[in-house]
């Protein structure tokens, strides 16, 4: 019997492809977005990414392991916006701006981060080795905010950042952006 010979970088001749396991992760939070992390299987992620189902598990350990890299990097995704917002504020009134454009622009840009938000958030409610995603995420958030104000202020803008967004994302009626203007001078006056 004579061993097949692939070119470099390939296996068995087939063609190399590196993104696959980034898209797997991708089309992993579109079926979560969509289905829930409930209705979410290797067989729909794989169909989402267009990979073979072996695929799956070649790059992933079980749906755990592709649950957690998934929620990891929308974690990360977003706590990378969140910290790029913080950076750029160079003074107290900067900061207090990028805390108000967070709530009003960035945590739950659109209907698919805050499904995402939620389903991990439920994830981790249920699952406790799942919260130390959440809990990398909130330690950045805080990490982000201490930079122009102190611990325990950090700490209470981070819990108003996630509750104004969800109320606002949630509540059957408009809000007035000033109102989370208002709620942010105040805790950061207090």
């Amino acid at each position: 019997m004579v061993a097949q010979q692939g070119t470099p970088g390939s296996r068995l001749g087939r063609r190399n492809d590196p993104d696959r396991r980034d898209r797997i992760i991708d089309a992993c939070l579109d079926v979560i977005a969509r289905s829930g992390v409930a209705g979410a299987s290797h067989r729909k992620v794989a169909a989402h990414a267009g990979v073979p189902l072996g695929a799956m598990t070649y790059y992933f350990d079980g749906m755990d392991d592709l649950l957690r890299e998934s929620f990891t990097r929308f974690a990360t995704t977003v706590s990378d916006r969140f910290e790029r917002r913080m950076a750029a504020a160079q003074d107290h009134d900067a900061a207090q701006a990028a805390v108000t454009a967070i709530i009003l622009e960035d945590v739950f840009g659109d209907d698919r981060d805050l499904v995402l938000s939620h389903e991990l958030y439920t994830l981790a409610a249920r699952e406790p080795a799942y919260r130390s995603i959440t809990s990398a995420w909130m330690q950045r958030s805080r990490a982000a905010l201490e930079r122009h104000f102190d611990p325990e202020t950090a700490r209470l803008l981070d819990a108003l950042i996630e509750g104004l967004t969800i109320h606002r994302a949630l509540d059957a009626e408009a809000r007035d952006p000033r109102e989370v203007e208002r709620a942010v001078a105040r805790i950061i006056a207090a």
